[in-house]
């Protein structure tokens, strides 16, 4: 891994925002021909990252004298010869496009969400992965892109963007104003899918909270993060709104402390506002005059860190902001490469 430059991170204190706090250095882990490490996961044994990729295959990182190498595959009658380093979009029904990726730290399984295919499942050691849901309520899914998992349940929550729009069509169902987007969780016991809320506008990114009263889901169309309470006198599914963005919000992870990382993937430098926002008082600059690309909320809405892009190529078409193990990974939907930043 090779020493390539430097970014900001700004810590915005409730009563000043926009403070820069210190400069951190990165590397970048090349893909091999492949590109859009849309989103990344770490295994049991604190192994990775592994990431989905164009090809429909999903890799796992080894070392940086090893590389990467294959781990799964997504598509269940998967060409090689067609599929493999591809980067042509209009091949994905055929290799399969996994995108939400995540271990559950009981069983060691990997869930895959693949835009196609989707929600699906491999075990530890990997190889082809098994459908496990393709529908709910006698409807397809035809964009299944983000999920996470309750460890203690095993129930899998996730989305399916539209029921109208695939993945390579995505920006119609923004363009279009599409509303068909769902909310779904899976439960493994009883094998069942439930439809927990229709009529989304581009629902994308889902994260669980720690303690799994409630769910995060960005609803990218509207670029606004709901909360769905799952426990308590709460409990409803019907959502409230958590957070409002300035660009598209993609992907969302939780850290350790329970706090989310947000990604901010499309619509880069392009949205302006006169209004204020949550990042900024009425005295300091308003946030999108920097360059963010990831945001991370405590549990009450409140920003406390934000990651900038510093207008700079690498970290365009940021898809999701993982932190662990004391580095900040960054996924694209795009590039050839993941970002590891020093946190």
């Amino acid at each position: 891994m090779k020493l390539l430059s430097s970014f900001i991170i700004f810590i915005f204190p409730l009563v000043f925002p926009c403070v820069i706090l210190s400069s951190k250095s990165y590397q970048q882990l090349q893909l091999p021909g492949v590109v859009g490490p849309e989103s990344l996961a770490f295994d049991c044994n604190g192994e990775g990252p592994y990431v989905g990729v164009s090809d429909g295959r999903i890799l796992k990182w080894k070392a940086a004298n090893s590389g990467w190498t294959e781990f799964a595959t997504t598509a269940p009658h998967r060409a090689r010869e067609i599929c493999d380093g591809s980067t042509n979009t209009t091949l994905e029904p055929l290799c399969g496009r996994p995108l939400g990726i995540k271990f559950n730290p009981v069983t060691c399984d990997l869930y895959i969400a693949d835009a196609y295919f989707g929600l699906m499942v491999v075990g530890p050691n990997g190889g082809q992965a098994q459908q496990l849901a393709t529908s709910a309520g006698g409807i397809p899914f035809r964009f299944t892109n983000d999920l996470d998992i309750d460890p203690y349940t095993g129930i899998v929550y996730f989305t399916d963007s539209s029921i109208y729009f695939q993945r390579r069509q995505y920006f119609m169902s923004i363009a279009t104003g599409d509303k068909s987007g769902r909310l779904l969780k899976y439960d493994p016991l009883k094998k069942t899918v439930t439809v927990m809320y229709n009529g989304l506008s581009f629902p994308n990114g889902v994260a669980l909270s720690n303690n799994n009263s409630f769910l995060l889901v960005a609803e990218s169309a509207t670029l606004k993060i709901l909360r769905f309470w799952l426990q308590g006198e709460r409990t409803t599914y019907t959502p409230q709104l958590f957070a409002e963005m300035p660009r598209f919000p993609d992907n969302i992870k939780s850290d350790s402390k329970g706090e989310f990382w947000i990604a901010m993937n499309s619509a880069r430098g392009k949205i302006e506002s006169n209004k204020k926002t949550a990042f900024c008082d009425e005295t300091a600059k308003p946030w999108f005059l920097r360059d963010p690309v990831g945001v991370k909320f405590d549990v009450n809405g409140n920003v406390v860190d934000v990651l900038d892009g510093n207008e700079g190529n690498t970290l365009n078409s940021v898809s999701e902001v993982q932190e662990y193990g004391g580095y900040l990974y960054t996924g694209s939907s795009v590039q050839p490469y993941v970002v590891v930043i020093k946190a």
